[in-house]
């Protein structure tokens, strides 16, 4: 064995030794307030960082549309080698995304599409197929009869889309069950104020399920119930994502089902170091998912 590789595996663990690539990434995130979309960032720093000549950049929108779109011009400005981003709107991002591809940039979607297949890669979950067994699922427990609260994510982009046409596509087909949605934008803070709005309006919390996009919307309902003292524990609720507050609560038996959805990140980031050295990639990475209950929540890690 060569002394220099030597030296190399006695600094890196076994596995970690990394051929050299060099480059700027950015990632222009939609928002960092969202703890999911933080993990999916910290996923690809984590990858990323076994190569010391990526040069890793984040921007962060804070929820603004606009500023996604201003903030990707700006890393098509500044010339990086790579760019990774979930879009915040399907439609409204096209033009820019266009714009990426036209100035030679690879690019990278994770979790999110837009509406033409521009981008070089794209790391999808299957959000039809959790949505349609999570409608599934409410039909069965609610016998084919009642009023489910739908909490839907950020409005146009490609992962509420399909989270609720999965989910309608099921329901659509019960005469006996009515579905009301409520955007939540995927956020604890916006769910709390919005089902605040809605119980005021409706003058009671008048639902027999509640099927929401994400799990942290799903925190947001649980908090804001419970300062208007309200009791959930005759609800039957779906979530999305399996996060730690999930499988707490499912242990609890105050939640009943989730779905796992991996951030994508370390896909993500492999696909980015294989750009980087001019390898080809895989034009679609979908991650497998599973449904996770009081049965199997003690066997299924959290994704963070």
């Amino acid at each position: 064995m060569p002394f220099a590789l030597l030296i190399l595996l006695a600094v890196c663990p076994l596995g970690m030794v990394q051929a050299d690539v060099a480059g700027v990434v950015a990632f222009a995130q939609d928002d960092m307030g969202n703890d999911w979309r933080r993990a999916q960032v910290e996923e690809v720093a984590e990858a990323l960082g076994h190569h010391p000549g990526i040069d890793f950049r984040v921007s962060d929108a804070r929820g603004r549309l606009p500023l996604q779109i201003l903030q990707i011009e700006d890393w098509i400005a500044a010339d990086v080698d790579v760019l990774i981003t979930s879009p915040m709107d399907a439609e409204a991002m096209t033009p820019v995304l266009r714009r990426v591809k036209e100035a030679g940039i690879p690019l990278v979607l994770v979790d999110r599409q837009v509406r033409e297949p521009i981008e070089d890669a794209f790391v999808l979950g299957d959000n039809r197929g959790i949505a349609r067994e999570a409608g599934r699922a409410v039909v069965e427990a609610l016998d084919g009869r009642g009023r489910v609260l739908m909490l839907e994510g950020v409005p146009g982009a490609s992962t509420t889309v399909d989270r609720r046409r999965g989910f309608m596509d099921v329901l659509a087909q019960e005469e006996g069950i009515s579905v009301e949605s409520l955007a939540g934008n995927y956020l604890r803070g916006d769910t709390i104020r919005r089902v605040e709005a809605l119980v005021e309006q409706e003058g009671g919390f008048r639902f027999d399920a509640v099927y929401s996009h994400s799990d942290s919307m799903l925190t947001g309902l649980y908090m804001a119930l419970y300062e208007l003292d309200i009791p959930a524990d005759s609800l039957f609720t779906a979530g999305v994502d399996y996060i730690a507050e999930a499988r707490e609560r499912i242990r609890r038996g105050e939640q009943d089902l989730s779905f796992t959805y991996p951030t994508g990140g370390e896909e993500g980031a492999a696909i980015v170091v294989d750009l980087l050295r001019d390898r080809d990639v895989p034009a679609r990475t979908v991650k497998s998912f599973e449904a996770v209950t009081r049965e199997n929540v003690e066997r299924v890690e959290p994704i963070f």
